[in-house]
Parts: structure tokens; C-alpha cells; sequence
């Protein structure tokens, strides 16, 4: 009687080249991965390069990388030139007023539309997701007009008092990252006394710190970048801007771009700094928030 194979007739065979064909893959996508934030990098450096440039090595062809020699009082120039202290003071008070605007009431909005059950609330919803869709140059002129009677031009106030109403995209944002949440811990604090205000502050908001972050670095982000807004509500110099000032800036040095490009990069260096600190919750904050709704 011959012997019955051990793999039997329904084993399952392991490809050989298995392992190996995962690896090539794999190392494939990193390496386009990697290309690709090259090319992003690439203008990068050439800013930072070119910060510390003499400036007869800006636009030579080929091309200078390495500056020979760095002029590092151009960052000296740049920031001695303008009252730049004054303009970065303006911008991260704006920045920093308005990012706790749009976390707070937008978190606050976002929690009604998730748990208060309410008739209309889905017709609400699709409503203002529909604002998304008009573009913010058609509201310039009547949002001048009803700031100028309000005596608001040439203040702060245009810039900052619209961020504590809200905003359509950090309410659906966080609304999502709120329908993760189990009801069953909202019903558990019902039994335990708490009320609504308890529950949002307590367990609500601690639980979605990544969302939070990821519409504060969106918020911080987009007011300390904003140009516009300032340029058409901002009259007196002494309430510029870092964007605003730039510009006067290469006004006066319109040939020098070596100091242009290091107050350029000191301008951006902020930015950097916001978003490597909060880069594991931004990331958690927008995946999360895209899993249900």
C-alpha cells in the first residue's frame, strides 16, 4: 500500500517568488515616492539656497546650489529693512485668534449636527455644504460694505470676528471625526448626571484631538498665508501684515532677490515647524474623518 502524500489534494502551494515580488513592489513605490518629493523639494531649496546667495549667483546658468560664498547678513538686510517685528506680531495674533475661532465654534456646530437628532437636520447640512460651492470673491463687496458701517476697516476685526461662526469645511470635518465616537459613551455620562456642556467638553473634544489639530493647523495656516484680506481691510502700516509687508518689501529690493527669497523663508519657517509638530495628528485627523458619515 503506498503511502498518502502529507500535502494532500487541496494544499495550498506558497509562491516561491512570492516574497521577493512584494520586496521589488514595495521598493518601487518608495522610490516613486521618493521622486516625487524631490520634485516638491527641488523650489524648496532653491528658496533657502538662494537666501544666502551674493546676488550676481541667483540666475546664472548653470545653475549655483551651493552658494560660495553665503552671505548670511541677508537675512540681516531683509529683517532690518521693514518693521518686520511689528508686521509678524500683527499676523500671529490674527493667526492665533482666529485658529480658536474655527476649532471652538466649528467643534461646537459640528457636535449639534452629530448627536441632536432635529427636524431639518440633514436639509442643514446639505445647505451649508453648499456654501463651499460660492466662491469668496462674489462676497468681497457686500462683506466690505457691512464692515465699513460697522466701522470695522482698518482693524483686526474683519479678519478675526468671521473665524467664531464657523466654518462649512471644519464643521464637516469634525462632524465626521464625531460620528466615530460610540453613542454609547454619550448615554453612559446621560446616566452618570452629566449634561450636554459636560459632554462636549469632557469627552467629545479630548477624543478628538487629531481632528482638532488637523483643522487648527489648516486655520493657523491659512490666516498666517492670508493675503488678501488684509490687503483690502488693512490701511495704516502699523497693522500689516507678514504677507503685506512682503510685498513692500520687494517693492523696495525689486532687483535683490537674495533678500527677498531669506525674508521669504523666514516668513515660511513658522509653517514648517507647525506642521512637522503636528504632523502624526493631522494625518490621524483627516483619515479618521473620512471613515464614516
Amino acid at each position: 500500500m503506498k503511502a498518502r502524500s502529507a500535502a494532500g489534494p487541496h494544499s495550498v502551494r506558497v509562491p516561491v517568488f512570492g516574497g521577493a515580488r512584494r520586496r521589488v513592489y514595495r521598493l518601487s513605490i518608495y522610490l516613486l515616492l521618493m521622486a516625487t518629493s524631490f520634485c516638491f523639494l527641488i523650489p524648496l531649496f532653491w528658496l533657502i539656497s538662494s537666501a544666502v546667495k551674493p546676488s550676481d549667483q541667483i540666475f546664472v546658468f548653470p545653475q549655483v546650489w551651493i552658494p560660495h560664498p553665503a552671505e548670511w547678513n541677508n537675512f540681516t538686510i531683509a529683517l532690518t529693512s521693514l518693521p518686520f517685528g511689528q508686521f509678524a506680531l500683527n499676523t500671529l495674533t490674527i493667526a492665533v485668534l482666529v485658529t480658536v475661532g474655527n476649532v471652538f465654534s466649528s467643534a461646537f456646530v459640528a457636535y449639534g449636527f452629530a448627536r441632536f437628532r432635529f427636524p431639518g437636520r440633514n436639509v442643514l447640512f446639505i445647505v451649508m455644504l453648499a456654501t463651499l460651492m460660492v466662491p469668496g470673491q462674489i462676497l468681497l463687496v457686500p462683506q466690505f460694505i457691512m464692515y465699513y458701517k460697522l466701522g470695522w476697516i482698518n482693524t483686526f476685526a474683519p479678519l478675526i470676528v468671521p473665524a467664531f461662526f464657523g466654518s462649512a469645511f471644519y464643521v464637516f470635518l469634525i462632524r465626521q471625526f464625531f460620528m466615530n465616537i460610540p453613542p454609547e459613551l454619550k448615554d453612559a455620562a446621560y446616566i452618570d448626571g452629566a449634561g450636554e456642556w459636560t459632554i462636549f467638553s469632557r469627552i467629545y473634544l479630548p477624543l478628538s484631538k487629531s481632528a482638532l489639530t488637523a483643522v487648527a493647523i489648516f486655520s493657523f495656516q491659512g490666516a498666517w498665508n492670508d493675503f488678501l484680506g488684509p490687503l483690502i481691510y488693512l490701511n495704516s502700516q502699523k497693522l500689516y501684515t507678514l504677507q503685506i509687508g512682503l510685498t513692500e518689501f520687494e517693492g523696495i529690493f525689486h532687483s535683490n532677490w537674495n533678500y527677498i527669497m531669506a525674508a521669504s523663508a523666514v516668513i515660511m519657517l513658522p509653517m514648517i515647524v507647525i506642521f512637522f509638530i503636528g504632523q502624526r495628528y493631522f494625518i490621524q485627523g483627516i483619515l479618521m474623518s473620512g471613515t464614516k458619515g
